[in-house]
Formats: C-alpha cells, sequence, structure tokens
C-alpha cells in the first residue's frame, strides 16, 4: 500500500516565524518532532513583514494547496505604532501604503482571512501576538504602551479569528503567563544596532539564540522581540495542538 502524501501545513509570518538569526526556529522545532512525519512545513516567514506584507504574499501560500495554514503577524504592526523610528523604518523598507494603525490592521487580518477561505480548503490558524519586552506590569512609558498595544492586538486576532471561523491559537495567553510567572526586563527603546549585533553574533560568531539571551540579559526572549528557545517551544507546543485538530 502507497503512503498518502504528507499534509502541507504552511506558516505565513514575519521574522519569528523565518526563524533565522536570533529567532528560534520554531517551525524546525515542530519537524523534528517524530509525531509530525505525516506533515509537511513550508515556510512563509519574512523578516519585517506587517499583516498588510503578509496579505500580499498570499499567493505563495495558496500554490503550495495547503492542509493548514498558520498565521501569525502583529508583531512588527504594534512596533510601527509605538515607535516613530520603526514606523518610519517599515513605512520605507515594507513600502507600506499608509501609516500603520489598529483598523488597518484588523482589515488586511480579514482580508486574510476570506482569501484562505475561498482559494484553499486548508484550516486556518491566527496566532495572538507574543509580548514584546518581559515586563507585563512595567510603569516605564515605551514598555507600557507596548503592553497595552500588544493586548489590543491579540484581542483583534482573536475577533477576526471568531468572526471569519478561524481557530485563534493563544500565543499571547501562554506566554504572558510565564512571564508572569518569572519577569524580566522592560523593553524601553526600539534600536536598530541592538538587533544588527545580535544577528552578527548568530550568523558570523555561530553563538546560539539561548547564548545571546544570557548575554542580553532575556528569560524569554533573545532581544525583547525575538524569542529564545524557552518561549518558542511553548509557541511550538500551541501550534502542535492546532495542527493536530
Amino acid at each position: 500500500m502507497m503512503n498518502s502524501a504528507p499534509k502541507i501545513i504552511a506558516c505565513l509570518g514575519s521574522s519569528s516565524t523565518a526563524g533565522k538569526g536570533q529567532a528560534f526556529d520554531w517551525i524546525a522545532e515542530l519537524r523534528r518532532r517524530p509525531r509530525n512525519g505525516q506533515f509537511k512545513f513550508r515556510n512563509f516567514g519574512v523578516g519585517g513583514d506587517l499583516a498588510y506584507n503578509a496579505l500580499q504574499r498570499l499567493p505563495d501560500v495558496l500554490a503550495c494547496r495547503p492542509s493548514k495554514v498558520v498565521v501569525w503577524v502583529g508583531g512588527n504592526d504594534v512596533l510601527a505604532l509605538v515607535s516613530s523610528k520603526a514606523r518610519r523604518f517599515f513605512v520605507f523598507s515594507k513600502r507600506l501604503p499608509c501609516n500603520p494603525s489598529p483598523s488597518w490592521f484588523r482589515e488586511n487580518l480579514a482580508e486574510i482571512a476570506r482569501t484562505l477561505k475561498s482559494e484553499t480548503e486548508a484550516d486556518i490558524g491566527f496566532c495572538s501576538l507574543c509580548p514584546i519586552g518581559e515586563a507585563l506590569d512595567s510603569a516605564d512609558p515605551f514598555q507600557s504602551e507596548l503592553n497595552r498595544r500588544v493586548e489590543e492586538y491579540s484581542a483583534i486576532v482573536a475577533a477576526v479569528a471568531d468572526a471569519e471561523g478561524c481557530s485563534c491559537i493563544s500565543l499571547y495567553e501562554a506566554i504572558s503567563e510565564a512571564i508572569r510567572a518569572s519577569p524580566g526586563r522592560a523593553f524601553i527603546a526600539f534600536k536598530f544596532l541592538p538587533f544588527y549585533r545580535d544577528a552578527f553574533r548568530v550568523v558570523v560568531l555561530r553563538q546560539s539564540p539561548d547564548e545571546v539571551a544570557r548575554r542580553n540579559g532575556w528569560l524569554f526572549h533573545t532581544d525583547g522581540v525575538h524569542l529564545n528557545s524557552r518561549a518558542g517551544r511553548i509557541v511550538a507546543d500551541r501550534i502542535q495542538e492546532f495542527i493536530e485538530a
């Protein structure tokens, strides 16, 4: 008897999905698990993408004829909203037609859902956002605004998933719970140099994301934005539940 073809799991997102440099590769973690031999994972993560950019890249996802689609975007939408420096960078580098906003994020996410539903027979799972920084009750203005916006955007993800009949993969809830049990540093400013430095450490110096995390003093992140293995495996476990459902 011939083995049936593997089910394709398409993963659409930004750098946290791409899993390169200092970002933990949760897709590789899922591939390594023997229980996932029946699945073929396709990585459609591109660093710096906002929900708008993910929407533009849907033809690539559709072409692979997925059985399930995991969509994890929104972190860069939040950074662009909270940091003027990040906003200028994303508007230019990602050719955004307008400044990011919660309503625009919702529109793009809903259009992703509708396109996937109309053009595929896949089960669709939208991931809520992961916290940026590790001080969920911080009084620091930048970290406090990040916390508020990440929670707001995670609620938007859940609302769109519910309205469009998709699953919501609760990353925000799971990682927030872990951070509250072991709180860490606040993320008090968006700066490019530390990100490039950490990428150099991983790509050139061959340090692991967890080594970079320890050097930077983070418990769940490598740099305050990208996750290390401690949080990355929580992501993998939650997505595992979705793909097995």
